[in-house]
């Protein structure tokens, strides 16, 4: 059998191929995620993350927040936006008078009231209008008096922060104090923004930006709860409000290096202190706001605020809480979209911010983070590659699930119980894109070495055969191994003869119809064909792959032989008769032969004992003999001992036997009667009991076996000659074969 060129290390070969491609893969995911933060990844995490606060919001603190919504009911009832400045400041007033902690604006009035009284007249007479109105009227200034409201309430102004405008902002209300490097040092640098006009940002107690700065999708996750624009400090307007409605001073902004604080090398933000309250932050002084949707937050409309009938009810909603005056009229587009909702009042957010606040309920998205990610996405992948390395694509189909699965766990975990931020996408999409390339290339080669497999012993090997060893070519031991085979040889008695009176072609088309049928009878019972000799076959059993009870199926093939070559006697003038020798026993078996052409096959003592029992089945004059070793593996079929031959270039005897039939006839009674006979003269001959052997020989000739007439005839010729010459010395009944 004659096998494409294959070396032993292909496996080893193949093995390091997926190593270097997996490595070299696993390198340029990680290498794109790391360095490339703009891309679709990020977008992905924050999905994500968005699907974490949805499936597991904040349980709503009942901070003591309250909304005053400017909503459609309000600008039916009172026309409009924007309400004259005296409207806000009676509006002002009255939450003053609940008993508001503090009153905070989600917008800002940056230019004058052009519906004042005192505007309205200066701009008529400008005009040549003749207008005559009391001193006392003329002089009313909606924007004073609102101012003036401002200043007897505690209020917080809101402001805009951005880069899209220079705008001057003005000074901060609130101090802060250091614990580390200054901010300023390290925060992003706004350019300015829009803020309120002079007289109510003097009035005001505080004053707090409310602009977002949502992500690249216009989704509001994160705000930085300090900005730094034009040389100073500017806190939220959550934050803000909360300082005030604590009576509290100056903030306190914690960055690395603080007493208590990591020093990364690298000055960070890590905390601001509000009061008594603290907020954890990034590195830039940014807050994840995680989302509860406040399902129990109470609002109020601007419509009922002025119903004398709701009085006492809104009093108790407001006393001694933050109010948050903002809107959420379509028309006035102060809409925001965020994890939980695709749009929100963003007054609504900076509840949510309170609330978390007074929670202490915060997301963490440490400063570990990336590394671990890194070193986990690293991990997992190179679990992968260990697994195409070692399995099937089935098996590591189910692994790169799995590990994606462990990615996202791992990360869902870290979110529900310690409220973590840790991606879980560049895990996966790590795991995914080897998987993606390693998976085509383990194929690639699997087939390549199925179609090796196929070549080399599609037509040696039964298709079942053949099928497992292409499923599982890590079987075929290509450098040689040493194996159990049970080996096969057959030939065809007299066949020289008969190839004598024929001429090529016919000889040819002989052969031919004589191998294939025997072929095919041999691939049936799952041997390997190892080659043909002329008219002669080697085949073995349990190589390449192990053949479960290759004893006893190598004896059925046997026979299965002997019932196919009756088959093509019929009709033949001639009939043709082989002899058939089995052994088993240890033989090296593998490619064999020169570096350039070999075939698959095996060598060894064994194979030439079988090869020498073939041979012997001419001298007893039956069609197949086993040896012992055969024998033991197959007890249930119908054997006969034969005798005790010393072959050639063994010292050592070596018991052989007749395979007369499978296991219905060792059960037949005449058979079992023609054993008891046999086994008698077999018995007496080795005895030297010429009395005992005379009478077995009596016997076993009324039972007239003809498949058996030559060996008994043997033996009876061995009797005459014992009987002129009796056995002397230590008589041991071996037979001496000269002929290989």
């Amino acid at each position: 059998m004659i096998a494409p060129r294959r070396r032993p290390s292909s496996e080893r070969r193949k093995g390091l191929v997926i190593w270097i491609v997996g490595l070299l893969t696993l390198a340029i995911g990680l290498s794109i995620s790391t360095f490339s933060p703009t891309t679709i990844l990020d977008r992905l995490t924050v999905l994500v993350f968005d699907g974490y606060q949805r499936a597991l919001p904040r349980p709503q603190a009942d901070a003591p927040v309250v909304v005053v919504d400017i909503d459609e009911a309000a600008i039916a009832e009172f026309g409009q936006w924007p309400w004259p400045r005296t409207m806000l400041a009676r509006m002002v007033d009255r939450l003053g008078a609940m008993g508001a902690a503090n009153i905070a604006f989600d917008m800002v009035f940056p230019e004058p009231d052009r519906t004042s009284l005192k505007r309205v007249v200066e701009e008529l007479r400008r005009t040549g209008t003749e207008l005559t109105v009391p001193d006392a009227a003329a002089a009313i200034d909606n924007d004073l008096v609102l101012a003036e409201a401002f200043a007897r309430h505690n209020v917080t102004a809101g402001i805009a922060i951005s880069n899209e405008t220079d705008g001057k902002l003005g000074a901060p209300k609130a101090g802060f104090s250091f614990a580390g490097p200054d901010p300023k040092s390290f925060l992003p640098v706004y350019r300015g923004g829009v803020t309120n006009i002079s007289p109510l940002q003097d009035a005001a107690a505080g004053i707090g930006f409310f602009s977002f700065p949502p992500g690249r999708d216009g989704i509001v996750r994160e705000l930085p709860i300090v900005s730094n624009a034009q040389g100073n400090l500017y806190p939220a307007l959550a934050v803000e409000a909360l300082r005030l409605a604590q009576g509290a001073g100056t903030y306190i902004v914690k960055s690395t290096g603080a007493s208590g604080e990591i020093d990364s090398g690298r000055p960070a933000m890590t905390a601001l202190k509000d009061g008594g309250l603290e907020i954890p932050t990034g590195p830039l002084g940014t807050f994840w706001i995680y989302y509860s949707g406040m399902p129990n937050l109470q609002t109020i409309s601007a419509a009922t605020l002025f119903d004398p009938r709701q009085q006492d009810r809104l009093a108790a909603m407001i006393e001694g809480r933050i109010v948050l005056v903002g809107t959420s009229a379509v028309g006035l587009r102060d809409l925001v979209a965020t994890p939980v909702a695709a749009s929100m009042p963003g007054v609504m957010v900076h509840a949510e911010i309170i609330d978390q606040i007074v929670a202490q309920s915060f997301l963490s998205r440490p400063d570990w983070a990336e590394g671990a990610e890194t070193l986990v996405a690293f991990v997992l992948g190179l679990c992968l590659i260990v697994t195409v390395r070692r399995a099937g694509a089935l098996i590591s189909s189910a692994v790169t699930v799995g590990l994606v699965a462990s990615a996202f766990a791992i990360s869902w975990i870290a979110f529900e119980r310690a409220h973590l931020l840790i991606d879980p996408v560049l895990a996966a999409v790590t795991v995914a894109t080897v998987f993606a390339v390693t998976m085509p290339l383990l194929l690639l080669i699997t087939n390549r070495e199925k179609l090796f497999v196929r070549s080399a012993f599609g037509r040696y090997l039964s298709p079942t055969l053949v099928e497992r060893l292409a499923d599982n070519p890590q079987a075929l031991e290509l450098g040689g191994e040493e194996r159990e085979l049970t080996i096969l040889f057959s030939d065809i008695r007299g066949f020289t003869a008969v190839s004598e009176t024929l001429d090529p072609s016919e000889l040819t088309a002989l052969l031919n119809a004589i191998l294939t049928p025997m072929t095919d009878v041999l691939l049936k019972a799952e041997a390997t064909i190892d080659k043909y000799i002329g008219d002669a076959i080697m085949a073995f059993w349990n190589a390449p792959l192990d053949i479960a009870d290759h004893r006893r199926k190598a004896c059925l093939a046997a026979l299965a032989l002997l019932s196919e070559l009756e088959t093509l006697n019929r009709g033949r003038d001639e009939p043709l008769r082989i002899g058939i020798g089995l052994n088993t026993g240890p033989a090296c078996v593998g490619n064999l032969g020169s570096t350039k052409r070999f075939s698959y096959s095996a060598i060894g003592d064994s194979v030439n004992v079988a090869s020498r029992i073939e041979g012997l089945t001419k001298l007893y004059g039956v069609s197949i003999l086993v040896s012992d070793s055969v024998r033991a593996g197959a007890a249930d079929l119908a054997f006969l001992p034969v005798d005790r031959v010393q072959v050639v270039g063994r010292a050592e005897p070596l018991p052989v036997f007749a395979l007369v039939g499978d296991a219905v006839r060792a059960q037949d009674p005449a058979f079992l009667a023609l054993s008891a006979a046999h086994s008698r003269m077999i018995a007496a001959y080795r005895a030297g009991d010429l009395g005992a052997l005379e009478t077995a020989l009596a016997e076993l000739n009324r039972l007239s076996v003809p498949e058996l007439a030559k060996l008994h005839q043997i033996y009876r010729e061995r009797f005459d000659e014992l009987w002129q010459h009796p056995p002397t010395g230590k008589w041991d009944g071996v037979t001496v074969s000269r002929e290989k």
